[in-house]
């Protein structure tokens, strides 16, 4: 379970590709913390540490996860966002997070509103896959709340910290990003549905 709090940036060193998996390898300011088999979110997504080499190491994406999520597009020398999973009895200071990517967006504009910068993503509709205003999203494994809510776009806005120290800073009108829909949200609306049907 992760917080959507990201811990530090890493950098794609290299990636290898191994039939229908890719394995990345990134440098890190915790990877020294990092133990073997450990869980690691990037961009939102879990992946479990394979290697470990000096300040860098190496973690494995399959098909399923390359399809559902943006790591497929990445390349050597991109930032990417990192969160080590989290301690049992530590401040929950963003939401819950599973790490399990719900679907893909598109940055579909860029606000600089004077101090703060309001993003906006389109993503495909679902049911399952809701916002509401004030409610909780992680994009790019990053926990924010949400602005606007429409069936299929909601907005965010971005402090200056949260900016700098993300990959926000990098993000482009146009490129894909990770979603990840409050668990809570979701089983709300599992239970509504259920509820619709037995009627």
């Amino acid at each position: 379970m992760f917080t959507g709090i990201i811990e530090t940036m890493g950098q794609v060193k290299r990636i290898d590709k191994e039939d229908s998996n890719v394995h990345f390898t990134i440098a890190s300011s915790f990877t020294h913390d990092l133990q073997i088999d450990q869980s690691v979110a990037h961009n939102g997504a879990c992946l479990t540490v394979v290697s470990l080499d000096d300040d860098q190491y190496t973690v494995t994406a399959i098909d399923e996860t390359l399809r559902k999520t943006n790591l497929g597009d990445l390349k050597e020398g991109d930032h990417i966002n990192l969160e080590r999973c989290t301690q049992m009895g530590g401040r929950l200071d963003g939401h819950i997070v599973q790490g399990h990517v719900d679907q893909t967006a598109t940055c579909t504009r860029i606000e600089d509103q004077h101090g703060s910068w309001k993003y906006y993503f389109k993503y495909q509709p679902d049911t399952a896959h809701i916002t509401v205003e004030k409610g909780s999203v992680c994009v790019n494994g990053v926990s924010l709340t949400v602005v606007d809510s429409y069936d299929d776009l909601f907005s965010v806005a971005i402090i200056p910290y949260t900016r700098e120290h993300t990959t926000f800073k990098y993000l482009q009108e146009g490129e894909k990003v990770n979603l990840e829909f409050d668990i809570i949200g979701k089983y709300v609306a599992r239970i509504m549905g259920l509820r619709v049907t037995d009627q």
